[in-house]
């Protein structure tokens, strides 16, 4: 009997993917009832053998689910997840993750949020990576609720899903006490649904208690980012997790750091606040080569921020030396702003400054390659 219900189980989980019938698990109930109860049912066994966890995966979850005595519900369940087209790899996460998941009530439970999920338009693939992403959560009507908020302020289920992807804290706090008031609050400040709904703003703004909010609002403010600006949502982000006397010694190191008066260090921090949540290590590297190597003035640095938001090795130096390279030969104006090479994208610097001049300089893409990878070309050595 118990070949005949694993033999049953298997064929359900293989083929049920590609099946569009959603409440696989009465197939498995209606199966389930010619099969006697397993006697002495072992968790951590099911959980290695039907569910696909490793054994130390399988020594973790059973103690969560101990009071679990026979394959009934978990088997449900299963079948609950096949049939939203999970994969068998996929099922042993969602179990890994989360073991309780195999307790939930597929009658009164699961299928009731899926119907409700349906009724806001999300997808029976968008369901199954919902699952996948929280699984705890699904596990609770509440879930439906949340993401008839949620839809509308982040535009679509994918946007939606991208987020959750990083923080699936979302769907546990409280959209009275926490989500509305951080949406109003920011609203006022001048920030859009757009920039709410942002991966980078939603994983700390639209979770964190509204007084957090109101003091990273404050610190942004007092860094010389004004309410209403471009630039105050990356100004509370950069400050988020500083204090008061950490952006402080920030300010004063960046300043020591690029020979900046009190005015310049405030434009930058203004033009560029992410500037502040970045190591001082990394930048120190990157205003020397800018000072000493490429000869820029502190002030024009500080009016031009953005340089130190890009990664030496992969972008500063190699196009320097592409530069470099191209006035020494003639083939570009010795006027050439470095500032312009630096911010285009890969793919505007390379129909600029590198196919231009195969014929004047063929090997000038594989030099540019190898400096990029922290190599030194013979060709861009000029002493």
């Amino acid at each position: 009997m118990l070949r005949l219900r694993n033999s049953i189980l298997s064929h359900i989980l293989s083929t049920s993917a590609a099946s569009p019938v959603w409440p696989l698990h009465r197939h498995l109930s209606a199966a389930a009832a010619a099969v006697s109860p397993r006697p002495n049912f072992a968790v951590e066994k099911y959980l290695i053998d039907t569910c696909g966890l490793t054994r130390a995966q399988a020594l973790k979850a059973a103690t969560q689910i101990s009071h679990v005595k026979c394959p009934s519900k978990p088997d449900a369940v299963l079948a609950f997840l096949a049939g939203l087209g999970l994969s068998s790899a996929d099922v042993a996460a969602v179990v890994a993750r989360d073991p309780k998941f195999l307790c939930a009530s597929v009658e009164r439970t699961l299928d009731p949020v899926v119907l409700g999920l349906n009724g806001l338009g999300i997808s029976r693939s968008e369901v199954a990576r919902l699952v996948s992403l929280a699984p705890d959560k699904f596990r609770s009507r509440h879930i439906v609720s949340k993401l008839q908020y949620y839809l509308p302020l982040f535009g679509s289920t994918e946007r939606l899903l991208r987020v959750l992807n990083h923080t699936a804290n979302l769907l546990s706090s409280s959209l009275e006490k926490v989500v509305k008031p951080n949406v109003a609050f920011l609203q006022e400040c001048g920030l859009g649904a757009c920039d709410i709904a942002s991966p980078g703003c939603a994983r700390w703004i639209l979770s964190c208690k509204p007084q957090q909010v109101w003091a990273m609002a404050t610190r942004a403010e007092a860094v010389g980012v004004p309410r209403g600006s471009g630039m105050f949502k990356e100004a509370m982000q950069a400050v988020a997790f500083l204090s008061e006397k950490e952006i402080a010694i920030k300010m004063e190191q960046l300043k020591n750091m690029l020979k900046w008066s009190d005015a310049e260090v405030g434009i930058a921090v203004r033009k560029a606040p992410m500037m502040l949540a970045r190591s001082i290590d990394t930048q120190q590297r990157k205003s020397e080569f800018f000072i000493s190597e490429v000869g820029l003035e502190p002030a024009y640095i500080a009016r031009r921020p953005a340089l130190l938001s890009y990664s030496l090795e992969g972008r500063i130096r190699p196009r320097y030396y592409v530069l470099k390279f191209l006035k020494v030969k003639g083939l570009v104006h010795q006027d050439r702003d470095y500032y312009s090479t630096v911010m285009i994208s890969e793919k505007f610097f390379m129909e600029r400054f590198i196919c231009p001049h195969k014929q004047a300089a063929p090997h000038l893409a594989e030099d540019y390659a190898a400096a990029c990878r922290g190599e030194m070309p013979t060709r861009f050595r000029f002493t």
